[in-house]
Formats: structure tokens, sequence, C-alpha cells
């Protein structure tokens, strides 16, 4: 009995051939069921909280993001042909030439000129030169300084001319400098030992306000054979800063220079342009000398300069026209005062010891323009009202 009980509780007895299926069965599972875990995680990197499910309805609920890692990705469609554009809208008739401001005259090619705003743009130059925040005083030096003379400031001038030229700096640097230590001395008495300190310090600011790469302190210290320091060149700075109230952008006489030279060009095409452009330009740094020139606003000045540079070229032709009075808006009579001074200067008949400018101008890349004679006299008619 007792055998008879053991031999049916006993499970039945596998063959070799069976036991061998049975083990290949089930390790075929295990592999599947690993497979199946290492690709869900190697697919989900990014979803740490996402809870892997073998189910087919847990597998519908998921997200399409999810679905889309563990999908074979779709055949790419074929790209959508794009609809067709509406027609553009014709463009607005071009302005007729007579509307436009002078300056834009045969410069309606160009962009960058903004011929349709020139106009705008010079009445509020004009406009901004006038205020009196950034204007120095005329007589500065007789009201406010006691250890500055004029001649000190030409000298002065005359050096930071020719720390532009070593430092490769826009000529916009220069004239803003300048400006600024007009503006400086108009406000604040300044001891002639720290003016040299006040000129590079001065050109520090506008060398930031015009310069992509402005050159560094110590640039300005060993310019001046280290005579200031880094601190003091520093401390400058931040005096010209406050004494001027920040106001550093200004017009200046290299601002209407531009929009003048380019107009005269076009107005008398007798002469190489270049040839005009650098004689104006060297005529127009040389009017920085002359503290007298404060006087006159730089629109006038950049007016008379074009006036002489014309002048040089040409004597015998009146070097005003109505052209040329329609842009600037001065007269021939307006201009004679501040022409008869820039005459005097490029005859040398003042700051003549001054050569910077003069030695500059007269290398061949400026075509020696500083070395042109100019008229002794100019005629006076060419100062009478013009005819219509």
């Amino acid at each position: 009995m007792a055998d008879k009980e053991n031999s049916a509780a006993a499970p039945p007895r596998l063959t070799r051939a069976q036991a061998k299926r049975a083990a290949a069965v089930s390790a075929v599972a295990v592999a599947v069921a690993a497979k199946r875990k290492r690709v869900a995680l190697t697919e989900l990197p990014a979803l740490p909280n996402a809870a892997h499910d073998d189910s087919d309805d847990d597998y519908r609920a998921k997200p399409a993001r999810k679905q889309r890692l563990l999908e074979p990705e779709p055949e790419p469609k074929t790209k959508p042909k794009p609809k067709p554009r509406a027609a553009p809208a014709p463009a607005p008739a071009p302005t007729p030439k007579a509307a436009l401001p002078p300056a834009a005259d045969g410069e309606e090619g160009d962009p960058q000129l903004c011929a349709p705003y020139a106009s705008d743009i010079y009445s509020y130059l004009r406009s901004m030169e006038a205020q009196a925040k950034r204007r120095p005083r005329t007589d500065y030096i007789a009201a406010v300084q006691t250890d500055v003379t004029p001649n000190m400031r030409s000298i002065l001038v005359d050096w930071l001319v020719e720390v532009a030229e070593e430092y490769k700096l826009v000529s916009d640097t220069l004239y803003l400098t300048v400006s600024y230590v007009d503006r400086f001395l108009s406000v604040k008495a300044l001891n002639r030992q720290r003016l040299q300190l006040l000129g590079v310090s001065a050109m520090l600011v506008a060398s930031k306000y015009e310069e992509i790469s402005p050159p560094n302190v110590e640039d300005f210290c060993y310019i001046t054979d280290n005579t200031y320091t880094k601190q003091e060149v520093v401390k400058m700075e931040s005096d010209i800063l406050n004494v001027l109230k920040f106001e550093m952008g200004n017009p200046t006489t290299k601002t209407f220079l531009r929009m003048f030279i380019r107009s005269a060009q076009e107005d008398n095409k007798k002469h190489h342009s270049l040839s005009l452009e650098f004689l104006g330009n060297y005529l127009a740094e040389l009017s920085l000398l002359d503290y007298r020139l404060l006087r006159f606003l730089p629109s006038l000045v950049a007016a008379s300069v074009v006036f002489v540079a014309r002048l040089t070229l040409d004597p015998h032709t009146n070097p005003w026209s109505k052209k040329m009075q329609t842009l600037t808006g001065y007269k021939p009579s307006e201009l004679k005062d501040c022409v008869t001074a820039i005459h005097e200067l490029q005859l040398n008949r003042k700051c003549s010891s001054m050569m910077a400018i003069r030695d500059k101008y007269r290398q061949p890349r400026f075509k020696g323009v500083s070395a042109l004679l100019a008229p002794v006299e100019i005629p006076a008619p060419y100062f009478r009202k013009l005819k219509e």
C-alpha cells in the first residue's frame, strides 16, 4: 500500500530528450524577456520616470512621443508642393527727383546714404550743434582759465594729431577729443601741468565712443612717457564725464564735412574727387588749431572748408554755387570771416609752428595736399550774393 501511495504522489519521470526540450524552451523565454527589457531601457534614456509595462492596454495608453521611440520609423512622405504665393503688392512709385533733398541728388541708388531722410538728418544736426550744453564757451581762456593760453591749446591739439596717427584712430575720434577738451576747459580751470593729462583722457573717452578697438589706458600712459599713472588717467576720465554730464555725442566739423564734400564733388567734377576730399580734411584739421574758430558753428566751419578747398583747386572759378548754398544753408557773405581765418591757416600766417597736420597731409597717401599753393588773396566778388 505504501509503495502504491509513493508511486502515485511522485511526478512522472521525464526522458532525457524531454528534459532537453524543456530546458531549451525556458532558455528562449528568459532571453526574450531579457531582450525586451534591455530595449526598453536603452530606448528611453531621457524618461527616467517612465514605467515600462508590456501589456497591450498600457502600451496604447502611452504618449505619442514614447510610442515613436519603440515603433519603427514610418517611411518618409513625399514633401507637399508649396502653395503658390500671392502676387506681391506693387511697389510705390519712386519719389520724384525734384522732391528729394539736395544731398540726395544722384545718390538714390545707395541706401546707406539715406537719401529720403537727408534733409531731416541735416536739420536735426543743425539744431543739435547749436545747443548750449554741446558748445564750448568762445572766451573760456579769458573768462575761466588762468594758467592756459591759446598757444598751449594749439600745442596740445597738434600733439593729439600725432597720437591719433600713432594709434591709427579715425578722424572722428580726434574731432570729438578736441571738443571734449574745449567743453571741459569752458567749465573747469586747469593747471598747465595737467593739460596733457586732459588731452589723453579726452582721447580715451572719444576712442571708447568711436573706435571698434580703442587703445588701453596703459597705451595713453605710455604715449606721455609715463608722465601720468593709470590711476590719474582714469580719474581724469571720470572728471570729464561728470563735467560734461555724459553728453558725449555731438556733431563736429567732420560730421558736416562728409555731407558737403560729397555734394561738392558732384557739383564740380573738373577736379579729382580724392584731391577735394583730402584737401577738405586737411583744412578742417587745421581749423582745430585756432582757438578763434570756436566762435563758429561746426557746420559753418565745414562749409568754409569746402569753399577754401574748391578755391585752392580752381582759383578762377567761384567756389560757391546755388546748389552748395541750398545744401548748407549758408550764403557766401556768411562764410567770409571763417573762410578768411582758414585761409590764413593754410598760408601759414597763423599757427605756423604746428607742423603735425601739415606733415601728415604732405604724405603721398593724401596726395600731398598740404603742399598745394593757395591764392594769396580771395577775390571780393566771390563773397557777393549769387545770381539766380
